[in-house]
């Protein structure tokens, strides 16, 4: 009977609100001003008047209706200029719901967007259109990173481009051509199980990138590994963070924006860059390429934590059965690294391994280890970075892949058609870095300018709840 009487208060206040709409919109009626003519987009003039010209709106309260003149001629389509003033979407969703379903979408499952719309007793609309709507919502979404910035501020700063990959479910057809060939091939698992480390070949591979700014943050060796009782300095955080994910476009394009939004926000190169990314072959590549496309100066730093994974494995071939040996030789080869004596860590691993007479099979995590140490030694020079004050983890991209995209993407059973991918991406990307509130309206007055051009007072935009 609680329950009951919630909702039935609930409904009573959407009603209530859905009414108030109606009347303001009643009340733009009764004072919309009768014109001679209206020159629609096509610079032609329109005579004909008629009244009680009316539409379907529906609102975050439900559906209202917008009675208002129209203005047609012989052979033309009709122009309504309280459409124009009201900045009236051509599909019958006010601008007010799109506000609540992009906030919506960001985080919830369309799905459970639906069930939410619903449980608030108004914006009723179907799951395909809804899947429009959010694509619609998101086509400003370049438009808008492109807009220019103030000035950095004052006083040194550091500036981070950071980069991941991380996959999404995609269903066949929208697949990149070559990981539909894989999918083709995949076993089918109603006729076998799949073997140990084996993966259906569904997922396509969205980019994810971050630009942020940071202070310097100087420290030692030793404190960050808290020898002779030093302690590592408190790390300062992050400040203007952008994060984003491309999935319709492939890896370079994405590096690219990266770049393109540190220099949006840094023209003159004035703040040091550094760019933060794991030991990805490719990424490497289109990194470096990306640099000296732009012209630009950046520190190339390759995440600490991903050696210490490589070092890791390493260990427990060389010391299987002692922990405290481990931890020992890890600490020892993490100190060694810090220090920036990447060859004297990859020599020491293949002398160890030689020394034990390990065999080929036990051997390969060592040598693989080694590998990686010695071929990206130049971009593993931290005890500089540390010297300068430049972070040397990837914890904010690591963050970002799992919450921009793992955390909304990667729901139980759920497979995407690209172009809701896209969009749901672009909007949950808005949301996690502050930007969606003043992306809608953004988004809003393209509306209108793309909608209105005929309109001489199309800047001025208004919105319907």
């Amino acid at each position: 009977m609680l329950r009951l009487g919630m909702l039935k208060r609930r409904s009573n206040r959407k009603e209530i609100l859905r009414q108030l709409a109606q009347g303001y919109l009643n009340q733009r009626r009764a004072e919309e001003k009768k014109k001679d003519f209206v020159i629609g987009s096509d610079d032609k003039e329109r005579h004909h008047r008629k009244k009680g010209c009316i539409r379907q709106l529906e609102s975050r309260f439900g559906e209202v209706l917008v009675d208002r003149i129209g203005y047609r001629g012989v052979g033309l389509n009709s122009v309504f200029p309280l459409d124009s003033e009201l900045n009236l979407p051509p599909n019958k969703y006010s601008h007010g719901l799109q506000d609540e379903i992009a906030q919506l979408v960001a985080v919830e499952s369309f799905d459970e967007t639906l069930e939410s719309l619903e449980r608030q007793g108004g914006g009723i609309l179907p799951k395909r259109q809804l899947q429009e709507v959010a694509a619609d919502l998101a086509q400003d979404f370049d438009e808008f990173y492109e807009q220019p910035l103030e000035p950095p501020e004052e006083g040194e700063r550091i500036l981070v481009i950071t980069a991941d990959g991380k996959g999404v479910s995609m269903h066949n057809q929208d697949l990149r051509p070559a990981t539909r060939l894989e999918a083709e091939k995949a076993v089918d698992k109603k006729k076998m199980r799949l073997q140990p480390g084996e993966k259906r070949g569904y997922k396509r591979m969205a980019t994810v990138v971050s630009v942020y700014e940071v202070e310097p943050n100087q420290r030692t060796p030793e404190q960050i590994l808290n020898l002779n009782g030093e302690t590592k300095p408190k790390s300062p955080v992050p400040s203007s963070k952008r994060v984003w994910a491309e999935i319709t476009e492939g890896m370079g394009v994405a590096i690219e924006q990266g770049f393109e939004e540190a220099i949006r926000r840094d023209p003159q190169q004035q703040m040091k860059w550094v760019v933060l990314i794991d030991g990805q072959t490719e990424l490497i590549r289109q990194v470096q390429e990306t640099a000296k496309k732009f012209q630009v100066e950046v520190t190339i730093t390759q995440d600490l934590i991903h050696v210490i994974e490589y070092l890791w494995k390493a260990v427990h071939v060389l010391h299987p059965d002692n922990k405290v040996k481990q931890e020992e030789w890890i600490r020892d080869r993490v100190y060694s690294m810090l220090h920036s004596n990447a060859q004297n860590v990859a020599s020491g691993l293949r002398r160890a391994a030689t020394r034990r007479k390990l065999d080929q099979k036990k051997r390969k995590s060592v040598d693989t280890a080694a590998n990686y140490i010695e071929n990206n030694q130049e971009r593993l020079q931290y005890h500089e970075s540390l010297e300068q004050g430049f972070p040397i983890a990837t914890g904010v991209i690591e963050g970002a892949c799992r919450h921009l995209v793992k955390d909304r993407m990667d729901i139980t059973g759920a497979r995407w058609r690209l172009k809701s991918a896209d969009a749901v991406l672009k909007l949950r990307s808005l949301k996690v870095s502050g930007d969606l509130k003043k992306y809608l309206r953004f988004h809003f007055w393209k509306e209108k300018i793309r909608n209105y051009a005929w309109d001489a007072n199309n800047d001025v935009c208004s919105t319907v709840a």
